[in-house]
């Protein structure tokens, strides 16, 4: 880690967006953002299901649409293989099942509404994810 990736002003305004989202996509839907659960409604449900698609479609052009109008790039150079990728996915959707949500909806909207159970799971995230990272670098 070091402090030459800190940027409080692009952090800030990114913040800024998503909680914006949050607050637009609750008073059209009624509804909190949680990606799993999105996912798992567009998948599934009949109710808001063109809601749901639009916004998984929108997390997918937004990046894309702002590499237009950037100079960065992002390369992605998956090191692993497919398989494990498709297993990895697969026990993070049996997890948000097991945790009642995902990272997004419980550390976005949960902690929002102060819910108790929001902050237990986004602490635990964040400490497996610190864990999983030091871990990997004494490796």
């Amino acid at each position: 880690m070091n402090i030459v990736n800190f940027t409080p002003i692009t952090a800030f305004t990114g913040g800024l967006i998503i909680g914006l989202a949050v607050v637009i996509f609750f008073l059209l839907n009624g509804r909190l953002v949680g990606i799993s659960g999105i996912a798992s409604n567009a998948l599934t449900s009949k109710d808001n299901k063109l809601d749901n698609i639009l916004f998984l479609i929108g997390l997918i052009i937004g990046p894309i649409i702002y590499s237009f109008f950037s100079n960065q790039s992002v390369n992605i150079t998956i090191s692993n293989s497919y398989i494990v990728m498709i297993f990895a996915g697969l026990l993070v959707g049996v997890g948000t099942r097991i945790s009642g949500g995902c990272t997004s909806g419980h550390g976005i909207s949960g902690i929002g509404r102060f819910s108790l159970r929001s902050i237990i799971a986004t602490v635990s995230f964040m400490a497996v994810g610190i864990i999983t990272v030091l871990i990997n670098n004494l490796i």
